[in-house]
């Protein structure tokens, strides 16, 4: 029996899901540095969409088109599904909430590896998607070569698997939203004068420390970041407004040196030794206009 869900009135749309990297911590920097007046908004890293969701709910997207990429096909499947389909996505996750254990977790982990992963469908593979990032140690999405989950599970005393408020509220934001499993190099196709583009890539890795370049099967290092600052100066060529995240790095730093750079403090949270938290640097490249 489907069950009914009452509307809900909430101040701010929050992010459904946790990220690596996800920049709830960091609007109170990032919105006095980005453009308030602009045309089409484009976010071609969506990830958990923390900037994208404040700006709605700040109404600075009120009549405007949104594009939201990413390359993760099982992230992108899940936007789409609290996009269309939230009231079922909420049911199966209630399902999966009753289910949860340990044994339960690693057989859903699992799915990925079998042939038929895909034939499962849309809305089962959403409802894993969250489920994992909900249950996961410390709320990391990585995958190895083959593109397979493989994050252990988190040892939480009550996870909030189902959290139905932030997903209509979620769902509600992305009515009016293009959201496309593609490259962030198709941006170039879209984005024109005065659109605004905001890269969130995978960060540069700082030396000595772990990265998280890998949240599909795709790396994201030395080649795929000037990839990325080609990218960047084609939109700047095109009069857009770009702006960029990353880590506070020599290599990043001297990629875009004659664009305008700006230092934020940032809490690393997702981080698997709890001594390696804390405050850390990171910049935002802006083609100030």
């Amino acid at each position: 029996m489907t069950k009914k869900i009452e509307k809900i009135e909430l101040k701010k749309v929050q992010p459904f899901i946790k990220w690596a990297g996800g920049k709830r911590g960091l609007l109170s920097q990032i919105l006095p540095l980005i453009p308030k007046d602009f045309n089409n908004y484009f976010e071609p890293f969506i990830g958990g969409g923390a900037l994208f969701f404040e700006l709605y709910s700040l109404g600075l997207l009120k009549d405007k088109k949104i594009y939201l990429f990413d390359i993760n096909t099982e992230l992108i499947n899940t936007y789409d599904m609290v996009k269309n389909n939230p009231i079922a996505l909420i049911n199966e996750l209630e399902t999966f909430k009753e289910k949860h254990s340990k044994e339960f977790y690693y057989e859903v982990r699992a799915w990925d590896r079998e042939e038929g992963f895909l034939e499962r469908g849309a809305l089962l593979r959403a409802t894993r998607f969250i489920y994992l990032n909900k249950t996961c140690f410390n709320g990391l999405y990585r995958v190895n070569k083959k593109n397979q989950y493989n994050v252990p599970i988190g040892n939480y005393k009550n996870p909030n698997i189902c959290d139905r408020e932030t997903i209509c509220k979620a769902s509600e934001a992305l009515q009016n939203a293009i959201i496309m499993n593609t490259s962030y190099k198709d941006v170039l196709k879209y984005a024109s004068k005065d659109d605004f583009v905001y890269f969130d890539p995978p960060y540069y890795p700082l030396e000595g420390s772990p990265s998280f370049t890998s949240y599909s099967e795709y790396d994201f290092l030395d080649k795929q970041q000037k990839e990325l600052f080609n990218v960047f100066s084609e939109l700047d060529k095109k009069d857009s407004f770009v702006t960029h995240s990353n880590s506070d790095t020599k290599f990043i730093e001297e990629l875009y040196r004659s664009f305008t750079i700006n230092k934020i403090k940032a809490n690393r949270f997702i981080n698997s030794k709890s001594s390696d938290r804390g405050k850390i640097s990171e910049i935002l490249v802006r083609n100030t206009k």
